[in-house]
């Protein structure tokens, strides 16, 4: 009697079962848009983005406040840039441990494509406050210059931002010449 009770909904929700209908989903193929569910409001001496110095000013403008992002952790996030290096927007990427993040080209890239972006700048935090680069930062640069170079996007910087400091691994010269 008690399971009966459970499954009847309709003495507590009279036409509920005429309200709520299961639904299934199509077989075929969509086509989807990715639209903006909130606007960053750029001032406009940062919508231009060409320098380390203004992606770091980014980072503690819109993704440091961004409701996802934890300091405690490495945070991974790609500036999406048009062909006159404005910014189009950002994706954060990936949240990771405090000394360790995962990263794979397919989710650096996946956002740019889908956004028809030119150019991507990669920045992430280390939590230590310290923002020299490690090995893993190094290796993890070529490997997305690579898969950019594939994909006919470019790198055009990897930014490790500290506490009130930040390091561009393409100005310590980690990037191809």
């Amino acid at each position: 009697m008690k399971g009966e009770d459970a499954m009847n909904t309709t003495s507590i929700f009279p036409g509920f079962t005429d309200l709520v209908k299961p639904f299934r989903f199509p077989a075929w193929p969509h086509e989807f848009k990715v639209t903006a569910l909130r606007e960053c409001p750029t001032p406009e001496a940062l919508q231009q983005c060409d320098t380390p110095d203004k992606a770091a000013d980014y980072w503690r403008l819109h993704i440091a406040t961004n409701p996802y992002f934890n300091p405690e952790c490495e945070c991974l996030a790609v500036l999406l840039l048009n062909t006159r290096r404005r910014i189009k927007g950002h994706h954060l990427a990936s949240i990771g441990t405090q000394d360790t993040i995962l990263v794979h080209p397919r989710e650096v890239f996946r956002v740019a494509i889908v956004t028809a972006a030119s150019a991507v700048i990669v920045m992430h935090n280390h939590p230590s406050g310290e923002s020299t680069p490690s090995e893993a930062d190094i290796k993890v640069t070529r490997d997305l210059i690579r898969a950019g170079q594939l994909l006919k996007l470019e790198v055009l910087d990897h930014v490790v931002v500290g506490n009130g400091n930040f390091s561009s691994l393409r100005t310590l010269g980690y990037f191809y010449q």
